[in-house]
């Protein structure tokens, strides 16, 4: 309770740079982002497309699904692939997402072992393109992928669900990352509000910070039982550039970037999104404010490794977790 009261002062909040929703959304979402440039980010279909042409790599395209009529496309698009995953285009919050990781004669496989039919997919589909998962409800088009091959390192730390790497991208300078870990509670997806772990990940080094779940401090993943601690990202520095360069791909200024590790093609670029959340300031305990506003009185001319350096150089941190030996030296 006192970790929790800690918190929710409001002068620790502002001694921790703590910003809400309503700074977010009229301070940096209303200034630097222009809503003419959303759809290249609310929907995943061009947001793919146009990595393609910066040379910004995404799973690789398998197929859409664009009408009712085209449902029935499934039944040849899938068998070819031993996994994949079916998604909306205009979906948010990981809904609507289904992943398939062994596909054989007798039919389709979830990451939990739960079996599928061809006629379960093809309901998703159909469900999908009705708006079921959209933004408002609007028809949407059902985007098929392949499979991402997770890294190995990073098995221990994940339960049925590819752990994906949040970075908020400020006028093309990354501030601040999480990584996100499915957990049984979650349903072995990556979101925080349904019971992922999230952990705040040092910007100089790609060290865990600290993790949270439900809001609460975390020093275990709570199924695989792995400490916290000794979660490094591989390929950090190639992650950050990855990240940076969806500022000159997108032209928004305040950006959240997610992002896969992939075992054979690296860091890969999920989603991106123009209004992403605020639970990253818990998971790294600090909030952002500070860091932004030293990103506003740097200059925007500067290409992304040159950001990147110096987002490392100024915002690096020494973890919070508690190491194995040191828990049991105590």
């Amino acid at each position: 309770m006192n970790w929790l009261n800690n918190w929710t002062r409001p002068s620790r909040l502002k001694a921790k740079g703590i910003i809400g929703m309503n700074r977010r959304n009229i301070y940096y979402i209303g200034r630097y982002n222009d809503r003419r440039l959303y759809p290249l980010v609310d929907d995943k279909l061009q947001t793919k497309l146009l990595a393609q042409t910066h040379d910004i790599t995404t799973p690789a395209l398998i197929g859409t699904v664009r009408t009712q009529f085209g449902v029935k496309r499934i039944a040849s698009m899938l068998p070819r692939h031993a996994g994949f995953v079916v998604k909306p285009a205009k979906g948010s919050g990981g809904k609507g997402i289904l992943v398939v990781d062994k596909a054989d004669d007798g039919g389709f496989a979830k990451p939990s072992g739960a079996r599928l039919t061809l006629a379960d997919i093809q309901r998703h589909v159909s469900n999908i393109l009705s708006g079921l998962y959209s933004l408002g409800g609007s028809p949407d088009v059902a985007v098929v992928e392949t499979l991402i091959n997770f890294e190995d390192s990073m098995m221990a730390y994940t339960h049925e669900g590819v752990p994906d790497i949040r970075v908020i991208v400020f006028k093309g300078y990354p501030v601040m990352a999480m990584m996100r870990l499915s957990t049984a509670a979650s349903d072995g997806k990556a979101n925080l509000h349904q019971g992922a772990v999230g952990v705040g990940i040092d910007m100089a080094s790609g060290h865990a910070l600290r993790g949270v779940q439900f809001d609460r401090p975390c020093q275990r993943h709570p199924d695989t039982r792995h400490d916290l601690a000794s979660l490094v990202v591989p390929q950090w520095d190639t992650l950050l550039n990855l990240a940076a360069s969806c500022y000159e791909m997108t032209g928004l200024g305040y950006l959240g970037t997610d992002m896969v590790l992939d075992r054979e093609h690296g860091p890969m670029l999920l989603e991106l999104n123009a209004r992403p959340g605020l639970a990253i300031q818990m998971t790294n305990g600090e909030g952002l404010r500070r860091r932004l506003d030293l990103i506003e009185e740097q200059p925007n001319n500067l290409p992304p490794a040159e950001r990147v350096a110096f987002a490392q150089r100024h915002f690096a941190r020494q973890s919070e977790l508690v190491t194995p030996a040191a828990r049991r030296s105590v």
